[in-house]
């Protein structure tokens, strides 16, 4: 790969409420080392102090913020509005070579340059995993608003093959799809101390994590399980821990220090595509109990133990299984460690530097893959 066939400058949007966020601060951070210059444009809730001390803290890297309700959002018309007038106004200033957009109906906007666009997760995906079919005809607005992004966009990215399938199932065929796996920098997890803990880390309200499903058998198991994440929903209900240990919403050196502490991570999900906690996990030296899901087996399977979502007894009987058989445990954990490896943020911005190289060479809206 060439320096000129690198863009110089790019305009990458997204939102700062989850796994989204520490994606793109990792990914940014890795193309600003390579001489990328990347605006981060936040959509949503403002990132808060410490997201915008990290962010300022990368090299390359520069933060706009436009609060407003996202793509997903009731009532969030006007904001689609105002948000689109302000990335093409972003756009007509910075003048980047790219446009990035992790969500979709941005992507259908009349950018300069050619835009990307990056299938993270959806709600049509979460509706048909969670609830177990369509989702209802309110969210047609929605996916007509995500079917005219994607078919915009020169190339679409997820960061699995469900993910990307799951998008293609929704939404109709998209002939320019990749998969870009996800990734962190392993400098920033370390394994520790393996006490005889089980974490879960998560918005603890979604029902896709399924952490409702760990705390309701936490009782039953020879070892205490504590959660990380948020109680309280967009819709402002909290959801309630009854057996488990609630942590708070810990900052993000904080929950790497309970990763380095556990010695086994749990994720019992009925949806995640790709699941970055997870990864944080197993970097950290944690045994890795996952829902059995097409994603997640995707990534981690032979280096996991994969339990049905909805089944509690299979559940609770692969934690204390793990409990009481400790060369079992620590070999899932060095396998679990071991996979890992190939999901460092090097090999995430090598594939997304490839995918823009592509782009770069190939600027009207048509990309081979």
């Amino acid at each position: 790969m060439t320096a000129a066939a690198l863009p110089s400058r790019l305009l990458m949007t997204c939102d700062a409420m989850g796994g989204v966020w520490d994606y793109a601060l990792e990914l940014a951070d890795g193309l600003g080392r390579r001489g990328v210059a990347v605006d981060l444009a936040v959509l949503g809730d403002p990132p808060g102090p410490e997201r915008e001390a990290a962010a300022a803290a990368l090299p390359g890297v520069s933060l706009h913020v436009l609060p407003c309700r996202l793509e997903w959002m009731d009532g969030c018309e006007a904001d689609l509005e105002r948000s689109a007038a302000w990335l093409l106004e972003l756009e007509a200033r910075l003048r980047p070579d790219l446009v990035h957009v992790n969500g979709y109906a941005q992507a259908a906007l009349p950018f300069r340059a050619p835009v990307m666009a990056v299938a993270h997760s959806c709600v049509l995906s979460w509706w048909q995993a969670v609830r177990g079919g369509p989702a209802p005809a309110e969210w047609q607005a929605y996916a007509r608003r995500v079917s005219e992004g994607l078919a915009a966009a020169a190339l679409v990215a997820a960061p699995t093959r469900a993910m990307l399938a799951a998008a293609e199932r929704h939404y109709g065929p998209l002939p320019h799809g990749r998969v870009l796996a996800n990734g962190r920098s392993p400098a920033r997890f370390r394994p520790g101390s393996n006490e005889p803990f089980i974490l879960s880390a998560g918005r603890i309200w979604d029902e896709a994590k399924n952490i409702g499903a760990l705390d309701a058998i936490a009782d039953r198991l020879d070892w205490p399980v504590r959660v990380a994440g948020s109680l309280r929903g967009p819709d402002g209900g909290p959801r309630r821990l009854s057996h488990a240990e609630w942590l708070g919403v810990l900052p993000s050196a904080a929950l790497a220090g309970e990763m380095a502490r556990a010695s086994v991570f749990a994720l019992p999900a009925r949806y995640e595509p790709f699941g970055l906690s997870v990864l944080e996990a197993a970097l950290s030296g944690c045994a890795l109990v996952l829902g059995d899901i097409p994603s997640l087996r995707e990534t981690w399977d032979d280096a996991a133990v994969f339990v049905p979502p909805d089944d509690g007894t299979a559940l609770a009987g692969a934690l204390q299984d793990l409990a009481r058989e400790p060369r079992r445990l620590a070999a899932l954990a060095a396998a679990a460690l071991d996979r890992a490896q190939h999901f460092g943020s090097d090999a995430m911005v090598a594939g997304y530097l490839g995918a823009y190289r592509d782009l770069m060479r190939s600027p009207i809206h048509s990309v081979p893959c």
